[in-house]
């Protein structure tokens, strides 16, 4: 069985830092013309009038961005407090408190799964069962973009916005998540990995992974 108290450990940390992350993060994405073009290619990605969720949305930053593409999209985080930010900073948008390792959407709901930095703080034992629930949301032929920290051994946090936290961020290589995916039936389809920005936040390489469920017709299963 896996051990689900990273779901506590994570909710408890982004409950107390919700208010100084959204100060601290809610333009955050402005400057960064990669990684808002692979929010770009993917919500041009999803099927035609399909909804998008961005799951483990936080204060709603990627969410803004995808509905200015033009996706449909809601967003789900595990943080009642950061969803509390995120309808504050996007009030037209719906935001609900849950969480990824049990989503709570319909089998083949949605065009489009985020997870724009939201597997980081899933363990790597817990990563399958979270892509299995990706691909069961998703209608054939829909898509997921994971964006993850590049590395090899995890961060602890104990500390942030003047809180004490206990966070858990993995790093992992993109092969290893694309890996992943694979098993899970959501087969890779485009990554893009950036070198650090030099702006006193970032300190690895950042990866960006956009799989694809397959069509029924392609006769493909996990």
């Amino acid at each position: 069985m896996v051990d689900i108290s990273f779901l506590e450990r994570t909710r408890a940390g982004y409950d107390r830092t919700a208010a100084g992350y959204a100060d601290a993060f809610a333009g955050h994405l402005d400057d960064k013309p990669l990684d808002r073009a692979m929010l770009r290619a993917f919500a041009d990605s999803v099927p035609a009038g399909w909804p998008v969720v961005d799951v483990g949305c936080g204060t709603g930053a990627a969410t803004a961005i995808l509905r200015e593409y033009g996706a449909a999209v809601s967003g789900i985080d595990l943080s009642p407090n950061m969803i509390d930010q995120a309808h504050r900073l996007c009030p037209d948008i719906d935001f609900t408190v849950g969480s990824m390792t049990a989503l709570p959407l319909p089998d083949e709901s949605v065009g489009g799964v985020c997870a724009w930095y939201s597997i980081i703080h899933v363990p790597d034992e817990a990563l399958a069962g979270v892509f299995a629930e990706f691909r069961r949301v998703l209608i054939p032929g829909g898509v997921a973009l994971a964006a993850f920290q590049v590395g090899d051994q995890p961060r602890h946090l104990t500390e942030a916005f003047g809180e004490h936290v206990d966070l858990v961020f993995e790093r992992r290589r993109p092969d290893s998540v694309a890996e992943s995916l694979g098993a899970a039936g959501l087969p890779v389809y485009a990554q893009l990995v950036r070198a650090p920005d030099d702006d006193g936040v970032e300190s690895t390489p950042q990866g960006y992974l956009i799989a694809r469920k397959p069509n029924r017709q392609q006769g493909v299963s996990p």
